[in-house]
């Protein structure tokens, strides 16, 4: 046997040393990674909870990424340099990321969006290259830890829908909002020494949030819903700054708030032509990176005055025709309560010559009241310290009381004194959003979104004392910040994003229709017909019917996410969110129309 044939025997029996991908124990980072992914699935599908959110989404992509590292520095079996070259360039990269990346990606974005795939893309690299010779993976793993972080970088976070799905974009590129102020320095100013005379409510206007009666309500007004013929009439549109404020319609003004840099605006401008009057501003900005800037509470007309709260906790009273300031308020001095996660979203209720709004105090101070004439605090009052609902005007069993929902549950208060008249306690860890809805004298529903569901009440007085009833409580519809519409025995609403019918008897789902995101609805009463405003910026049209979902008509009216109530004032559909503002001339029938034009009148004195 020659000597090349002993060598090659007795190679094999030799030791060699182990390679790092021999060496590489992969099973417990894909199943780190497989964690996250069915925790995110966990929480965005069933019934949700804000627990559930805050686990599936925050939670797990950060521990999940801390087990991560630990798995690579001491499960890994890599060697020493290779488990400390790479958890230092993570986290190298990560603080370098934050601080780049400032608020254009906000830590809390980071951990929704970039930890799971950035982990994602790590553990599978080290899959699909596990051919490949180490120090090639070395590389290409340090590579995608520098790539990533450049990426998110780079990017902007502009918002999250009512689904958390966000919105990026390249962090070079303006926002609407910097368009906006751009635009606004080519724009002159109207003066504001013009003198206007006092404003007066009429007929067909639309004063406050969510209509005349606060209840997203509408009659007196019949539509051709014929739009594939004679579709809705653009009259104008224009860029706004952001902000979630509905409209609120005297005349031919309309008052809104928004965002403009450093500052909040409450804004007036002409409906016929969509230019601005007046504009107050007050240096305030609230910002979060779910919803984004921007007021959230939307001006309420009383007797020539204009009530307007920022996010920040600022109440205003305005005058109406121009935009003179009469007083302000400070509700965090008053009440002691923090700036809410959301901001302050109460739109002012004027009720026995106060005006009130939810400030979430603790101690006695969940909801203060002013003098409309002086500013001065009137009472404060309650327990609720969680809450984006406003007070709420009802008249119960013969009483006329203020309402507001919030963590506690359903509190109702005399308009004058503050005094609590009852409360029905149904506790909730996280803060309503929706508005009471009130069902004749005696009963009303409360909606709780997440996992509370829908709750009917009977309440009547016996005596000085209240007994409150449950009637029936559903979770077949949930609302969350998309508030409700009663057409007869039926309710129609959100749950999430479905729109569905529910039963008033008992609360037994009728039907759900998908299509319109977290969007919000209009009834007009008068043809048992419901305007929804997609969150998407279209304008549908659904029959109010138990029977079944019919859509008859639909435009596309605004761009970019929806969240605000529409509004109708005198055959006018306007509609807004955070980018644009926009009026539409409504395709009137004949007999409604002529009504119409009789009804307006003059709008000033």
């Amino acid at each position: 046997m020659s000597d090349v044939a002993v060598q090659a025997d007795a190679s094999p029996k030799e030791s060699p040393k182990i390679p790092a991908e021999t060496r590489l124990r992969l099973w417990p980072a894909i199943a780190i990674v497989a964690a996250i992914g069915l925790a995110r699935i966990w929480a965005t599908v069933g019934e949700s909870a804000p627990s559930k959110f805050f686990f599936g989404l925050v939670i797990a992509p950060a521990v999940a990424t801390v087990l991560l590292n630990l798995w690579w520095l001491f499960g890994s079996r890599l060697r020493w340099s290779d488990r400390l070259l790479g958890f230092g360039t993570f986290c190298a990269v990560a603080v370098a990321t934050m601080a780049i990346a400032g608020k254009n990606f906000p830590p809390m974005g980071l951990i929704l969006y970039a930890l799971p795939v950035v982990t994602t893309v790590w553990v599978s690299w080290l899959i699909v290259t596990y051919k490949l010779s180490w120090p090639i993976r070395r590389i290409g793993l340090l590579v995608i830890f520098l790539a990533m972080g450049v990426f998110f970088s780079l990017l902007r976070i502009d918002g999250m829908d009512g689904s958390f799905a966000a919105t990026f974009n390249w962090r070079w590129t303006p926002t609407p909002e910097e368009k906006l102020l751009s635009a606004l320095k080519s724009i002159t100013q109207p003066s504001d020494t013009v003198a206007i005379a006092d404003l007066t409510l009429q007929k067909g206007d639309w004063p406050c949030f969510r209509g005349p009666q606060r209840d997203g309500r509408l009659a007196g007004i019949r539509i051709n819903t014929e739009w594939d013929k004679s579709p809705p009439k653009e009259l104008w549109r224009h860029r706004v700054g952001p902000g979630w404020s509905s409209c609120t319609i005297i005349g031919n003004r309309l008052f809104t708030q928004e965002q403009r840099g450093d500052d909040e605006f409450v804004v007036c401008y002409d409906t016929e032509s969509g230019q601005e009057i007046w504009a107050h501003r007050d240096t305030a900005r609230f910002e979060e990176v779910v919803a984004g800037a921007g007021p959230r509470g939307t001006p309420t007309f009383h007797e020539g005055r204009l009530y307007a709260m920022g996010a920040t906790g600022r109440l205003n009273c305005l005058n109406a025709a121009t935009g003179k300031l009469f007083w302000t308020a400070d509700i965090v001095k008053d009440s002691g309560a923090k700036v809410p996660q959301w901001g302050f979203s109460s739109s002012p209720l004027v009720s026995h010559g106060l005006v009130s709004v939810f400030a979430g105090g603790s101690e006695g101070k969940s909801v203060v009241a002013y003098n409309i004439e002086s500013g001065q605090l009137a009472w404060a009052s309650g327990e609720g310290t969680q809450s984006y609902c406003s007070t709420h005007p009802a008249t119960i069993d013969g009483v006329e009381q203020v309402l507001i929902a919030t963590n506690v549950g359903l509190t109702a208060y005399q308009p004058e004194r503050g005094t609590v008249l009852w409360q029905h306690e149904w506790r909730v860890e996280q803060a309503r959003v929706v508005q009471p809805t009130i069902l004749g004298e005696t009963e009303i529903l409360l909606g709780t979104g997440m996992s509370g569901g829908t709750r009917r009440l009977g309440i009547q007085r016996d005596g000085d004392a209240w007994q409150i009833k449950e009637v029936w409580t559903t979770k077949t519809i949930k609302p969350y910040y998309n508030d409700l519409v009663v057409a007869g025995d039926f309710l129609y609403g959100f749950d999430g994003n479905i729109f569905m019918c529910v039963s008033l008897n008992d609360g037994r789902l009728q039907w759900r229709a998908r299509g319109y995101g977290n969007g919000q609805v209009l009834l007009l009463s008068d043809e048992a017909l419901l305007l929804i405003l997609t969150e998407q910026g279209e304008v549908a049209l659904v029959k109010a019917q138990p029977e079944q979902h019919k859509e008859l008509a639909r435009i596309k009216a605004i761009e970019g996410k929806t969240w605000n109530h529409p509004v109708i004032a005198h055959g006018k559909l306007f509609v807004r969110n955070a980018e644009e503002i926009a009026c539409f001339s409504l395709p009137l029938e004949t007999a409604a129309a002529e009504t119409k034009v009789s009804a307006l009148g003059t709008t000033q004195k």
